[in-house]
This record gives C-alpha cells, sequence and structure tokens, in this order.
C-alpha cells in the first residue's frame, strides 16, 4: 500500500466496515448505533466520530447519518508531533477510557461541517501549495474537537469523584504492563472480582478485562508507531513469553501482526 501524505475527504451514503492504516474523523448528523473495536455505542445529536489506524468499525444499518468523512496517514499530520499545538492525542485518538465521539453543540457542528467544505476546495496532490493550508484546517478542527471533549471529560469526572473505583484510569496505567488479571484490580480496592467489574462495566462502558487488553494493545501500538525498537525488545519490554505469544495476541487483538502493522501505519517522525 502507498502511503498518503495528503488528506482524502469522502462522503458515503453507506458504511458497512472500516478498517485501514489512516486517522479518520467523521461528521455525524443524527442518531447512530455502532460498534468500534466490538464495543457497543450510540450516539445522539450532532457528534465527531474518531479513529486511530486499525481500530474495526461496523456501522449497525444504514450510515445515512453519516454527513462527511475526512481521513489522513500520520505521514501528512503526525498527532504526536504536535501535541504542543493541538492536545488530541489521548484525548479525540488513542483515548480507551472515553466513548470515541464527541458531541458538539450547532454552531461549532456547523463550523466544522464548513471546514470540512473548505477542504473539499483545496488541491491536495503531493506537493501543491495548499498543503500548509490543508493542514491549518485539520488543526483548527481537531483544537475545537479537543476543547468540547476535554469538557466532556471533566464534567464525567466530576461525577465519578465519589465512586470507590474513579481512579482506576490512573492505577491501569501504572500496572497494565505487570499486572493483567482483572484480580490484582479488584484486590487493589479490597472488591470481589464481581462487584468489581459490575462497577467498572458501569462507568466505562467496558469491563476490566477489556481495558487491560486494550491498554496492552495500545501500549504496543505506541511502541511500533513511535520508536524504532524491534518486535522481540517491545514483546520484553511489554513482558510477554516471547516476540511469537506477542505476535499472536497482537494480530488476534488487531488484525493483523505487528510488523505488519508498522510496515502499514509507519514509524513516527519523533520515533529516536
Amino acid at each position: 500500500m502507498d502511503k498518503l501524505i495528503h488528506i482524502e475527504h469522502t462522503t458515503k451514503d453507506q458504511l458497512r466496515e472500516l478498517k485501514e492504516p489512516y486517522y479518520f474523523i467523521l461528521l455525524i448528523g443524527e442518531d447512530a448505533s455502532f460498534s468500534l473495536d466490538f464495543n457497543e455505542y450510540r450516539c445522539r445529536g450532532n457528534n465527531l466520530l474518531f479513529l486511530s489506524p486499525y481500530q474495526l468499525l461496523k456501522w449497525n444499518g444504514n450510515a445515512t447519518s453519516i454527513e462527511s468523512m475526512l481521513r489522513f496517514h500520520g505521514d501528512f499530520y503526525c498527532i504526536e508531533y504536535h501535541k504542543m499545538e493541538v492536545a488530541c492525542n489521548g484525548i479525540l485518538f488513542n483515548n480507551i477510557y472515553e466513548s470515541p465521539f464527541v458531541s458538539v453543540p450547532a454552531a461549532v457542528f456547523q463550523e466544522i461541517k464548513s471546514t470540512f467544505e473548505k477542504i473539499l476546495t483545496l488541491d491536495i496532490s503531493d506537493n501543491s501549495c495548499d498543503l500548509p493550508l490543508a493542514k491549518t484546517y485539520l488543526q483548527l478542527i481537531l483544537a475545537l474537537s479537543s476543547r468540547e471533549k476535554q469538557i466532556q471529560i471533566s464534567e464525567r469526572a466530576l461525577s465519578l469523584q465519589k465512586e470507590q473505583v474513579a481512579d482506576f484510569k490512573t492505577v491501569l496505567e501504572s500496572h497494565f504492563i505487570g499486572s493483567r488479571s482483572v484480580v490484582f484490580y479488584a484486590s487493589y480496592y479490597g472488591l470481589s472480582v464481581d462487584v468489581f467489574s459490575k462497577k467498572i462495566k458501569r462507568y466505562f462502558n467496558k469491563s476490566p478485562s477489556v481495558l487491560i487488553q486494550e491498554r496492552v494493545i495500545l501500549e504496543a501500538k505506541k511502541l511500533l508507531h513511535l520508536t524504532y525498537k524491534n518486535i522481540k525488545e517491545i514483546a520484553t519490554e511489554l513482558r510477554f513469553e516471547d516476540e511469537f505469544y506477542f505476535s499472536r495476541y497482537f494480530k488476534k487483538q488487531v488484525g493483523l501482526s505487528p510488523k505488519a502493522f508498522r510496515e502499514q501505519v509507519g514509524i513516527s517522525i519523533v520515533a529516536k
């Protein structure tokens, strides 16, 4: 596959399945139902859906609620490299703890929709003088969306402050490499596995086992994309028995091997 170093902006009436090495932004103007990486979601009203490379999206029914779809490759716009300019990595993309979509007010929705339309008017072929402007428009979309998402995250955090597992994200971030057992985390909170699992499922809409698994895969993707470490080194860092077990684990969840993922997504310019 030839890597895209430009934005391809497409509108689709039907979207059955999407799984590619690009970042996607879908503009959703009506109620919608879909699954992402086998987790079910439903959004209402004006929303933007954000997908990272090789996430598996399956639309439930006709995708008539999708007004526009924008996709870009990391070679065109590296979200890690630009993280100081637009705080979207871990907010809009690569965020396993929050819903993958963000609800926005009508005015913001129309502004982003208008920016999509402006991108359509540009010449985004290789070496075009319009490419810097396309990046600027993309940054605007990401900045507006990130602001709205962070407001929603802050509001949700307030509602979780009184819950016994409110800091589970922090705990998981500290222990996911060394501890992948639900029993470990349940014991950390002094809860039975059943009670702990119900609390996590209620507030994160995912079981603790799924969150642990997704966090491991997310770290694997980061190491494949943001470093030059070989597969064996990554497997060791993530404490897998060997690189072959790691490769099987990764392929089962992502749909392709770590080597193929790196070839398709590429190594970021921030890799050292």
